[in-house]
């Protein structure tokens, strides 16, 4: 069989809220290598394996073998998120996602979600950086109106007020066992007196909370660098391995 599985059909399958550890980190990379080095993806087990168990970009660090990167992207293709491709030779198996069938995200959603499948819990300003090696999210009230539109959907959650200094938002893909739940607080309300002595120095909590964030995006952006070397390492082995093998067909050929 050459070509792609047939596509899920999103009416035959349950609607995806939980997966495990191993799945979120095979999907979070499916889909982060999906967009930032299209010329390896589809992913073969071996780059798969690589880009779960890499350094950066990845929290936890993980030391995922074979077994354990190919049980994921089973139960991840009985869900209809994931699929196998067949090359035209028949040699190695490449692997898909179809998030995109199964969620109703847009396009700066799927690259939130992706980055918080692939490190947890982070604050606006990393996030909006590490997403944007994906999409781009040209500034903070456009990440809030899509995390906005995700947590009405009940896809990410957050422990505060999405204006609040600090506050961090999660995925909601846990397992039960696995009891990780932000608890939503609201901002007390402000008495008049508090109104008055903070009225002065609001200018200055300005500043510091844009400060905050831009050393959150700066600090993310440099990671992001990082991650684009080791992308293109990455791409330089894989190029030296294709050009290995046409070696080998010639001289098998008579060439």
């Amino acid at each position: 069989m050459n070509g792609y599985e047939a596509e899920p059909d999103s009416g035959n399958f349950p609607p995806v809220r939980e997966l495990s550890k191993p799945q979120r980190r095979v999907l979070g990379v499916l889909v982060e290598k999906a967009y930032t080095v299209p010329e390896s993806y589809p992913m073969t087990i071996k780059s798969l394996i690589a880009g779960c168990n890499q350094k950066s970009n990845r929290a936890p660090i993980t030391n995922y073998n074979e077994d354990a990167v190919i049980q994921a992207l089973d139960e991840l293709r009985a869900m209809g998120v994931a699929a196998v491709v067949h090359t035209e030779s028949g040699r190695t198996e490449r692997y898909r996602h179809y998030v995109r069938k199964r969620f109703p995200f847009t396009e700066p959603q799927l690259a939130i979600i992706t980055e918080l499948l692939l490190r947890g819990r982070q604050q606006m300003g990393e996030l909006r950086a590490r997403a944007s090696r994906m999409v781009a999210v040209e500034s903070q009230p456009e990440l809030k109106k899509e995390i906005e539109g995700l947590l009405e959907q009940g896809y990410v959650q957050a422990d505060g007020p999405l204006d609040r200094r600090g506050v961090e938002i999660d995925h909601n893909f846990y397992l039960p066992s696995e009891n990780v739940r932000m608890a939503f607080r609201s901002e007390p309300a402000a008495s008049v007196e508090d109104h008055v002595r903070d009225e002065p120095v609001a200018p200055r909590a300005t500043r510091e909370s844009s400060g905050g964030e831009w050393q959150q995006e700066a600090t993310a952006l440099r990671e992001s660098n990082r991650e684009l070397r080791n992308d293109l390492e990455e791409l330089k082995q894989q190029l030296a391995s294709v050009q290995e093998d046409l070696t080998q067909l010639r001289q098998s050929l008579g060439a």
